[in-house]
Protein backbone atom coordinates (compact mmCIF):
# COMPACT_ATOMS: atom_id res chain seq x y z
CA UNK A 1 0.00 0.00 0.00
CA UNK A 2 1.31 3.44 -0.87
CA UNK A 3 2.38 6.11 2.31
CA UNK A 4 -0.52 7.96 0.86
CA UNK A 5 -3.40 5.20 0.71
CA UNK A 6 -2.35 4.45 3.98
CA UNK A 7 -2.56 7.74 4.99
CA UNK A 8 -6.53 8.01 3.90
CA UNK A 9 -6.95 4.65 5.30
CA UNK A 10 -5.65 5.89 8.68
CA UNK A 11 -7.68 9.22 8.49
CA UNK A 12 -10.78 7.77 7.26
CA UNK A 13 -11.26 5.15 10.34
CA UNK A 14 -9.64 8.18 12.89
CA UNK A 15 -11.85 9.39 16.11
CA UNK A 16 -12.74 13.31 15.34
CA UNK A 17 -12.47 15.07 18.11
CA UNK A 18 -13.56 18.57 18.97
CA UNK A 19 -13.77 21.25 21.48
CA UNK A 20 -13.55 24.99 22.00
CA UNK A 21 -10.75 26.52 22.61
CA UNK A 22 -10.02 30.13 25.04
CA UNK A 23 -7.39 31.82 27.01
CA UNK A 24 -8.84 33.48 29.35
CA UNK A 25 -5.45 35.71 30.41
CA UNK A 26 -5.70 38.32 26.60
CA UNK A 27 -9.44 37.60 25.73
CA UNK A 28 -12.84 36.58 27.52
CA UNK A 29 -15.35 34.46 26.28
CA UNK A 30 -18.34 35.65 24.10
CA UNK A 31 -20.51 34.48 26.20
CA UNK A 32 -19.78 36.53 29.37
CA UNK A 33 -20.98 39.56 27.47
CA UNK A 34 -23.76 41.52 28.77
CA UNK A 35 -25.64 40.30 25.73
CA UNK A 36 -23.66 37.30 25.56
CA UNK A 37 -23.29 35.80 21.82
CA UNK A 38 -23.26 32.02 20.82
CA UNK A 39 -19.89 31.26 19.33
CA UNK A 40 -16.30 30.06 20.63
CA UNK A 41 -13.00 32.34 20.59
CA UNK A 42 -12.12 28.85 18.25
CA UNK A 43 -12.71 25.83 17.93
CA UNK A 44 -10.02 22.55 17.72
CA UNK A 45 -10.44 19.57 15.66
CA UNK A 46 -7.94 16.51 16.71
CA UNK A 47 -8.11 13.66 13.84
CA UNK A 48 -5.25 11.13 14.56
CA UNK A 49 -2.06 13.08 15.51
CA UNK A 50 -3.46 16.24 12.90
CA UNK A 51 -4.81 19.41 14.59
CA UNK A 52 -6.94 21.74 13.13
CA UNK A 53 -7.88 25.52 14.36
CA UNK A 54 -10.41 27.31 13.21
CA UNK A 55 -9.95 30.77 15.54
CA UNK A 56 -13.07 33.00 15.29
CA UNK A 57 -13.10 36.59 14.66
CA UNK A 58 -10.93 38.20 16.69
CA UNK A 59 -10.37 42.02 17.45
CA UNK A 60 -9.01 44.50 20.07
CA UNK A 61 -10.97 43.34 22.98
CA UNK A 62 -9.11 42.52 26.03
CA UNK A 63 -9.55 40.14 28.92
CA UNK A 64 -12.50 41.50 30.42
CA UNK A 65 -14.10 42.06 26.97
CA UNK A 66 -13.93 46.00 26.59
CA UNK A 67 -12.81 47.47 23.55
CA UNK A 68 -9.46 49.10 23.22
CA UNK A 69 -7.37 51.49 21.70
CA UNK A 70 -10.51 53.27 20.25
CA UNK A 71 -9.39 55.16 17.08
CA UNK A 72 -6.20 54.06 16.63
CA UNK A 73 -6.30 51.52 14.05
CA UNK A 74 -2.28 49.86 14.65
CA UNK A 75 -2.70 49.42 18.00
CA UNK A 76 -6.05 47.48 17.46
CA UNK A 77 -4.39 45.29 15.12
CA UNK A 78 -1.49 44.61 17.41
CA UNK A 79 -3.95 43.81 20.13
CA UNK A 80 -5.40 41.90 17.79
CA UNK A 81 -2.58 39.58 16.51
CA UNK A 82 -1.67 39.39 20.47
CA UNK A 83 -4.83 37.92 21.37
CA UNK A 84 -4.41 35.14 18.43
CA UNK A 85 -1.06 34.71 19.75
CA UNK A 86 -2.54 33.73 22.77
CA UNK A 87 -4.85 31.57 21.61
CA UNK A 88 -2.67 29.68 19.66
CA UNK A 89 -0.06 29.29 22.50
CA UNK A 90 -3.11 28.45 24.50
CA UNK A 91 -3.57 25.24 21.87
CA UNK A 92 0.53 24.40 21.48
CA UNK A 93 1.31 26.08 18.33
CA UNK A 94 2.27 29.36 16.57
CA UNK A 95 1.70 32.21 13.71
CA UNK A 96 4.10 29.58 11.35
CA UNK A 97 0.82 26.83 11.73
CA UNK A 98 -1.36 29.68 10.30
CA UNK A 99 -2.08 28.41 6.80
CA UNK A 100 -4.66 31.44 6.39
CA UNK A 101 -6.42 34.24 7.11
CA UNK A 102 -9.68 36.88 6.84
CA UNK A 103 -8.61 40.18 7.43
CA UNK A 104 -12.17 42.58 8.10
CA UNK A 105 -11.28 46.11 8.18
CA UNK A 106 -14.10 48.33 8.53
CA UNK A 107 -12.49 50.96 6.11
CA UNK A 108 -10.17 49.53 3.47
CA UNK A 109 -9.23 52.28 1.35
CA UNK A 110 -8.37 54.04 4.54
CA UNK A 111 -6.64 51.63 6.32
CA UNK A 112 -4.91 49.01 4.19
CA UNK A 113 -1.78 50.48 3.74
CA UNK A 114 -1.00 50.62 8.24
CA UNK A 115 -2.74 47.01 7.89
CA UNK A 116 -0.28 45.71 5.31
CA UNK A 117 2.49 47.58 6.87
CA UNK A 118 1.67 45.97 10.57
CA UNK A 119 1.37 42.72 9.24
CA UNK A 120 4.27 42.50 7.22
CA UNK A 121 5.97 43.87 10.26
CA UNK A 122 4.74 41.29 12.36
CA UNK A 123 5.28 38.26 10.43
CA UNK A 124 8.96 39.53 9.95
CA UNK A 125 9.52 40.09 13.79
CA UNK A 126 7.62 36.13 13.38
CA UNK A 127 9.92 34.53 11.25
CA UNK A 128 6.69 33.13 9.39
CA UNK A 129 7.83 32.14 5.79
CA UNK A 130 5.84 31.47 4.07
CA UNK A 131 2.89 33.96 5.07
CA UNK A 132 -0.73 32.48 5.62
CA UNK A 133 -2.90 32.79 2.53
CA UNK A 134 -5.04 35.62 3.16
CA UNK A 135 -8.18 37.87 2.35
CA UNK A 136 -8.78 41.66 3.20
CA UNK A 137 -12.42 42.52 3.64
CA UNK A 138 -14.31 45.93 4.13
CA UNK A 139 -17.01 44.67 6.24
CA UNK A 140 -18.72 46.63 9.40
CA UNK A 141 -17.80 44.92 12.67
CA UNK A 142 -19.48 43.85 15.35
CA UNK A 143 -18.93 47.03 17.39
CA UNK A 144 -18.90 50.39 15.89
CA UNK A 145 -15.50 51.42 17.07
CA UNK A 146 -13.89 47.89 16.39
CA UNK A 147 -11.71 48.59 12.71
CA UNK A 148 -10.09 45.32 12.37
CA UNK A 149 -11.00 42.18 13.42
CA UNK A 150 -9.33 38.75 12.02
CA UNK A 151 -9.68 35.00 11.87
CA UNK A 152 -7.71 32.52 10.94
CA UNK A 153 -6.86 28.27 10.37
CA UNK A 154 -4.05 26.82 11.46
CA UNK A 155 -2.79 23.14 10.94
CA UNK A 156 -0.09 21.23 12.95
CA UNK A 157 0.71 17.71 13.93
CA UNK A 158 0.40 16.70 17.64
CA UNK A 159 2.54 13.53 17.44
CA UNK A 160 -0.92 11.91 19.55
CA UNK A 161 -1.95 9.48 16.86
CA UNK A 162 -4.77 7.36 18.22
Amino acid sequence: MSAIAEILETIAHAPITKRAITNLGVLNEAYAYSKPSSFSRGMRIDLNGFTILLISGTASIDENGVSVHIGDFRAQMKRTLFNISGLLEAEGCTWHDIVRTTCYLRDIERDYEAFNEERTAFFKDQSVDPVPASTGIQAILCRPELLIEIEAIAMFRTGQAG
